[in-house]
C-alpha cells in the first residue's frame, strides 16, 4: 500500500514536476473562473500546455543554430568561439523549468501590489517579456546561489518579478507622457533602460529641439521596410554574415560543422541562417501560444479586482507616434552593432551575434524616446546607445550566465543586463548567509524597497492631485497621431453610450467575421488589441472571432478583417478585404469607430 510520501512524490513528479501540464491547469482554472464556455476552457488549457512544449523545441533549434554561427564566424576571424558550461536548452529543461510558475506567481504578486497601493497604477500586460525576464531572474539566482530548491526559486522569483512589473512602468511614466500625450497607457517592455537613457541623455546633451528637428519630417526609403519583419531581417543579416564567413573560415572546421550534409557549403550556410531564424520564430510562437491563454485569464480577473488600473503595454504602442523615429533608431542601432562586431573581432575580444529582434525593438525605443526630447538627433543617439549596450552586454553577459544560459546574453534587452547582473551581484554578497536564507532576505529587501517607493509616490500624489491634462510644455508636437497632428487618445468611459446593435445581417458580410489583430511579435500590442476589438464588435452588434498574431505569420492567413497600427498594415494590408488602422489600442470608442468606418466602406455595416 502506497504511503503518504509516495503519493506526494507521484503528484510532484507528474503534476508539479511537469510545468507544461501545470500551466495548462492554471489556464483552465483562470478561464473557468471567468465563466467561459466549456469548449473555450478546454481549448485554452490545451493551447497553454502545447505552447510550453513548443517554446522548448524552439529553444533547442535556436541554440543549435547559434553554436554553428559562432564557430564558423570565429574561425573566419581567427578567434576561439565562446564556450560555456551549459546551454539555455539545458537550463529550461532543468532548474529553469520553474519559469512558468514564476510567471504565474509573479503576476499574482503584481496584482496584489496594484490592488493595495494606489501609486502602482499600471498592470503589466506584455506577455512574451513576462517569460523572458522570468528566465533572466531564475538564471541569475542560480548563478549566484548554485543548486536552489525549485520551490524556493519559484517563490523568490515570483516576488522579484512581481516587483519589477510594478516598478518598471512607473520609472518610464514621465517620458511616456511626452511620447503619448497622456497617462492612460504605461510602458511594459524590458528596453525601459534604453528608453530612459535615450530620453534623459538626449536632453542632458542638448542634442536638438523636438519640434524643429522632429524625425517625422524626414522620409526614409520604402525599400528598408522589410527589416520590420523580424524573421526576414534575422535570416537576411545572419545569412549574409555566414556566407562571408564560410569563404574565410578554416574548411576543416566548416566540414566538421556540416557533418553529414551533402550540399555545398554556401547552401548549408544559408540553411543555417534560416534554421537560426526559424528557431526564434518557433520559440516566439510557443511563447505566444502559452501566454495568449494565461494573460487573458489573469487580465479578466484583474479587471474585476482592480478598477481604475491602467494597462502597461508593449513598445509598439509608442511606435505609432513616430514611425520614422523607429526606423532611424533601428538603423542606427544595427549599424553601430555591426561596426562593433568588426571592432571586437579585430581586437580579439568576442564573437558577437547580431540580435535582430533586440536591435529593432531597442533601437525603436531609443529612436522614439530620443526623438520626443531632441528630434532626429535624439533618435540617432538612442539607436547608437542601444547598439553599444547590446554589444558590450553580450560580451560580458556570456560569462555572467555561462553556468546556466549564456544565450540569454545574445537575446537580451537592456533591462535583462541591469536586473540580472544586479541580482547576481547582490546574491554574491548575501551568499555567506546560506542559500535559502539569502534568497528570502534578497526577496524581502526588494519587496521592502518596492513598498517604500510606492508609499513615497502615493504620498506625493496626495499632496499634488493628479493632472487632468498634460501641460503643453511637457508634450512635443510629435505626441499626436501618425501624421504628426497633436492629438491625445481619449479612453472610452463606462458611461459612454454604445451604438444600437445591427438588427439584421448585411448582405455579403460573412455571418461570423474572422478578424486578425497584428503586431511585430504577436504577443504585445496585438494581444491587448484583440480584447479591445472584441468589445468593440460587441458594441457594434457584429458577430466576430478575433485572433492575434505577428506580422510574419499574418501573411499566410486570409481573415475578413485585419487590424493593427498603420506601419504594420502597410505590410499585410492586402491579406483581408477590410483593413482597419488603429492608433489607440485600449480606447474601445476609437477602435469601434475605426471598425465602423472600415465595415461601412466595404458595405458590411
Amino acid at each position: 500500500m502506497p504511503t503518504f510520501e509516495d503519493l506526494v512524490e507521484v503528484i510532484t513528479n507528474n503534476l508539479f514536476g511537469q510545468v507544461a501540464v501545470l500551466i495548462g491547469i492554471i489556464a483552465i482554472v483562470g478561464l473557468a473562473l471567468q465563466r467561459k464556455p466549456v469548449e473555450q476552457v478546454i481549448a485554452g488549457g490545451l493551447r497553454a500546455t502545447i505552447g510550453v512544449v513548443v517554446l522548448n523545441i524552439g529553444v533547442e533549434i535556436f541554440t543549435g543554430g547559434l553554436s554553428s554561427f559562432q564557430v564558423i564566424v570565429a574561425s573566419a576571424l581567427g578567434l576561439d568561439p565562446p564556450t560555456s558550461d551549459a546551454t539555455l536548452s539545458d537550463f529550461t529543461a532543468g532548474q529553469g523549468s520553474v519559469v512558468p510558475l514564476i510567471i504565474a506567481g509573479g503576476f499574482v504578486v503584481h496584482l496584489v501590489l496594484v490592488r493595495i497601493f494606489r501609486a502602482a497604477r499600471f498592470v503589466y500586460l506584455t506577455g512574451h517579456l513576462m517569460y523572458w525576464m522570468s528566465v533572466v531572474i531564475a538564471a541569475s539566482l542560480v548563478e549566484a546561489f548554485g543548486d536552489v530548491n525549485r520551490w524556493v526559486l519559484a517563490g523568490v522569483g515570483s516576488l522579484l518579478i512581481g516587483c519589477y512589473w510594478v516598478l518598471q512602468p512607473l520609472w518610464t511614466a514621465p517620458l511616456m507622457r511626452r511620447v503619448m500625450g497622456d497617462d492612460e497607457v504605461g510602458l511594459a517592455h524590458t528596453d525601459s533602460t534604453i528608453a530612459i537613457a535615450a530620453g534623459y541623455g538626449a536632453r542632458a546633451l542638448r542634442l536638438g529641439d523636438p519640434k524643429k528637428h522632429d524625425s517625422e519630417n524626414l522620409k526614409l526609403p520604402r525599400a528598408l521596410s522589410f527589416f520590420k519583419d523580424i524573421n526576414v531581417s534575422t535570416a537576411f543579416v545572419i545569412g549574409v554574415i555566414m556566407l562571408i564567413a564560410i569563404v574565410f573560415a578554416d574548411q576543416g572546421i566548416v566540414a566538421e560543422q556540416m557533418g553529414d550534409a551533402t550540399v555545398l557549403p554556401g547552401v548549408w550556410a544559408l540553411l543555417q541562417a534560416l534554421r537560426f531564424a526559424a528557431g526564434i520564430a518557433i520559440l516566439l510562437f510557443g511563447v505566444r501560444m502559452f501566454l495568449s491563454e494565461i494573460v487573458p485569464a489573469f487580465k479578466g480577473l484583474s479587471e474585476r479586482a482592480l478598477p481604475g488600473a491602467k494597462p502597461a503595454l508593449d513598445l509598439p504602442v509608442t511606435f505609432t507616434r513616430a514611425p520614422t523615429s523607429v526606423m532611424i533608431g533601428f538603423l542606427a542601432s544595427t549599424g553601430t552593432f555591426l561596426a562593433l562586431m568588426v571592432l571586437f573581432a579585430g581586437a580579439g575580444w568576442f564573437v558577437l551575434v547580431p540580435p535582430m529582434i533586440m536591435l529593432f525593438f531597442g533601437g525603436g525605443a531609443g529612436g522614439v524616446f530620443g526623438n520626443a526630447v531632441a528630434g532626429w538627433r535624439g533618435a540617432v543617439f538612442g539607436g547608437v546607445l542601444n547598439g553599444v549596450v547590446l554589444a558590450f552586454g553580450q560580451w560580458i553577459g556570456w560569462g555572467v550566465w555561462g553556468g546556466t544560459a549564456p544565450e540569454l546574453a545574445t537575446l537580451a534587452d537592456a533591462d535583462w543586463f541591469v536586473v540580472g547582473w544586479t541580482l547576481r551581484g547582490l546574491g554574491g554578497l548575501l551568499a555567506p548567509l546560506g542559500t535559502t536564507a539569502a534568497l528570502w532576505i534578497l526577496a524581502a529587501i526588494v519587496v521592502a524597497a518596492t513598498v517604500a517607493v510606492l508609499l513615497v509616490l502615493g504620498r506625493r500624489s496626495r499632496q499634488t492631485p493628479g493632472r487632468a491634462s498634460v501641460d503643453a510644455s511637457d508634450v512635443p508636437a510629435t505626441a499626436g497621431d501618425v501624421s504628426g497632428t497633436a492629438t491625445a487618445s481619449r479612453p472610452s468611459t463606462a458611461g459612454e453610450s454604445a451604438p444600437t446593435p445591427a438588427a439584421t445581417r448585411v448582405t455579403g458580410r460573412p455571418e461570423n467575421l474572422t478578424v486578425l489583430a497584428v503586431c511585430g511579435a504577436g504577443m504585445g500590442s496585438s494581444l491587448i488589441l484583440r480584447t479591445t476589438t472584441q468589445r468593440a464588435f460587441e458594441q457594434l452588434g457584429v458577430t466576430a472571432s478575433v485572433d492575434n498574431t505577428d506580422i510574419g505569420s499574418a501573411r499566410g492567413q486570409r481573415p475578413d478583417v485585419v487590424i493593427g497600427q498603420p506601419s504594420y498594415l502597410s505590410e499585410v494590408g492586402d491579406i483581408a478585404p477590410v483593413t482597419v488602422a488603429i492608433t489607440h489600442f485600449v480606447d474601445v470608442a476609437h477602435v469601434r469607430e475605426q471598425l465602423r468606418a472600415g465595415l461601412e466602406k466595404k458595405g458590411w455595416l
